[in-house]
């Protein structure tokens, strides 16, 4: 479709002072040969934001904007206008709400646009509400949600086909419908859009009149779809017959998990399902099916944290304690330790509630506490199996813990994680458990504690200096750091740190300016000096002066150097870790 210059924009542009009358010509062809919206290059050029072009064009055209962050997307809308149409006029449906239709639009002065949307919406019977779209939000909508409505869409109408037909809508009925294609083509198109889009877990939410189909990515959870709530029952069970679940029992949480493969990759899911008012709602985990491939080092493990980890790992026996809330990375962390470890000579066994990865050459067990096998009683049974290494998933209770640490003093290492705030109140957590005191520094090589943080995109992260508060705030972690840390990252003539591009699209990260994650971490280490604090009355203050003496970074300080290195953003790391730095 040849670019649509849009004049009345232009005018009040120049009429504005924006640009200038001489500039128009060299802009228009730009737009064209580029085949790039006027507005586009505008942006790219930064003589307008966005937001601002938003703005302008809100108060020129008389019609009100789409704050994709604020709308909750009603991704079945997508399939009352074509694929084909979208990309060709720039128009993206985005709800439906009777029989009205919102429709996002890039430029209000396309005439053929317009005159599609008439004649769609004429065909339909249905009414048109226009909105104004950043570029940005249009190309998030396309790349994540386009395709997966139209598969799902699709498949929606031939299950309702097969719904209608069924007399009443039993146990046995369903489960014959959820043999059919269509209800497994909709599950399918979930879990693939899940995999591609790099999702950590999906959720399925029952509400009165819809299901809401949503994703975490990177951390945040994103709605994809919305589906009527007839097929509600149909999706539940076709998971819970991959999942090898009981499909007639609505009452209890159940939890299982299944496998499947996605271009050549086999991805695990792990299932929680849990009965709620309105239904039973569904949480799948999905495992890295890469797991054997952890690097610490990728994980975000770095200068003194790397290397004292690397130091206990090395250690024929005591214990690696990892610490942080759910969702830290802390099994993701043990996995590969456990990667490294692997090896032929030894014998590895782990005790997990669930098994999130499953690692080539160690023999995992998985607890089931409704049978009496936990931690403790498992950690009693594996002692007799002649292991070297032992992971348990977590220690809970007091019994495990003294199990835990007798296995890290009888010649076995020992990895598990604890629920505390940071790498200095493991201690105190063993001793709250019922931890002799005498019987922590033989057995315990190191407290560690970790967050997780959204990374930079790579590709269009945007430079810039620090301002005042934010050099304040660099430095004074700077200058709380060990002096070799200190003499490298200080800088007098103030800082280069990068932000999220929230401006323009970007095709490595979908325009949401970030990808993946990344770790930030602290290393507390077993030495002479903290064993005397431990065996003597110990404090909080005496704990944090050895931490110093030891030149341990804490997880802000050890962010602060991700944010200079370009990896995070300061507003990030100032969201999830500075409430515990403060603490």
């Amino acid at each position: 479709m040849p670019i649509v210059i849009p004049p009345t924009l232009i005018s009040e542009l120049v009429r504005s002072g924006v640009i200038q009358e001489s500039d128009v010509q060299e802009l228009k062809d730009s737009a064209t040969q580029s085949k790039k919206d006027f507005g586009q290059i505008l942006i790219e050029r930064a003589i307008l934001g966005d937001k601002d072009l938003l703005e302008l064009k809100s108060k020129l055209y008389r019609l009100p904007v789409l704050d994709l962050e604020k709308t909750e997307l009603d991704k079945t809308a997508l399939t009352e206008i074509s694929e084909d149409v979208v990309n060709f006029y720039k128009i993206v449906p985005f709800s439906k709400e009777g029989n009205v239709l919102r429709v996002g639009i890039i430029n209000p002065e396309d005439i053929d646009a317009l005159e599609a949307l008439k004649f769609i919406a004429a065909d339909k019977g249905m009414a048109l509400e226009k909105y104004l779209i950043g570029y940005r939000d249009f190309e998030v909508i396309l790349k994540n949600y386009k395709t997966l409505s139209g598969e799902v869409g699709k498949a929606l109408e031939a299950l309702n086909e097969e719904l209608e037909k069924k007399e009443t809508v039993t146990a046995k009925a369903i489960e014959e419908i959820t043999a059919e294609g269509a209800v497994t083509k909709i599950v399918a198109s979930i879990l693939k859009y899940a995999v591609e889009s790099r999702a950590s877990d999906i959720h399925i939410e029952p509400f009165d009149e819809n299901i809401r189909v949503r994703f975490r990515v990177d951390g945040l959870l994103i709605t994809f779809l919305t589906l009527p709530k007839n097929v509600h029952l149909s999706i539940v069970a076709r998971i819970k017959i991959l999942s090898v679940l009981k499909i007639d029992e609505t009452r209890l949480p159940q939890d299982g998990r299944f496998s499947t493969v996605f271009n050549k990759n086999r991805y695990d899911f792990r299932v929680s399902i849990l009965p709620t008012k309105n239904g039973e709602k569904i949480v799948m985990r999905i495992l890295d099916p890469l797991a054997e491939n952890i690097n610490l080092a990728q994980l975000g493990l770095e200068g003194r944290a790397l290397e004292v980890l690397q130091k206990a790992i090395a250690r024929p026996f005591g214990s690696i304690l990892m610490t942080g809330p759910t969702g830290s990375g802390k099994s993701t962390t043990l996995a590969g330790i456990l990667r490294q470890l692997n090896k032929d000579g030894v014998n590895i066994i782990t005790l997990e509630d669930p098994i999130e990865y499953f690692i080539e050459g160690i023999n995992q067990s998985q607890i089931h506490e409704e049978i009496g096998y936990t931690f403790a009683s498992g950690l009693r049974y594996i002692l007799r199996q002649d292991p070297d290494i032992i992971m348990v998933g977590e220690i809970r209770d007091r019994e495990t813990a003294a199990l835990a640490t007798q296995a890290a003093l009888t010649g076995h290492l020992v990895l598990s994680t604890l629920h505390t705030n940071d790498a200095l109140a493991v201690i105190p957590r063993l001793m709250d458990m019922s931890v002799e005191k005498y019987l922590i520094p033989p057995t315990l090589n190191v407290a560690a504690a970790q967050r997780l943080l959204r990374r930079l995109c790579p590709e269009c992260k945007i430079k810039t200096r620090a301002n005042s508060g934010e050099e304040k705030i660099i430095n004074d972690a700077i200058m709380g750091m060990p002096v070799e840390y200190r003499k490298d990252l200080v800088s007098e003539t103030g800082y280069t740190i990068y932000k999220p591009n929230l401006k323009q699209p970007c095709k490595v990260c979908s325009g949401k300016a970030f990808k993946g994650r990344v770790g930030i971490f602290e290393m507390l280490e077993m030495t002479d000096q903290l064993e005397k604090i431990i065996l003597g009355e110990i404090s909080e203050a005496a704990l944090r002066k050895e931490a110093e003496r030891q030149g341990m970074t804490t997880m802000f300080q050890d962010g602060i150097q991700k944010v200079l290195n370009g990896t995070i953003s300061l507003e990030e790391l100032l969201e999830v870790a500075q409430a515990n730095e403060s603490a």
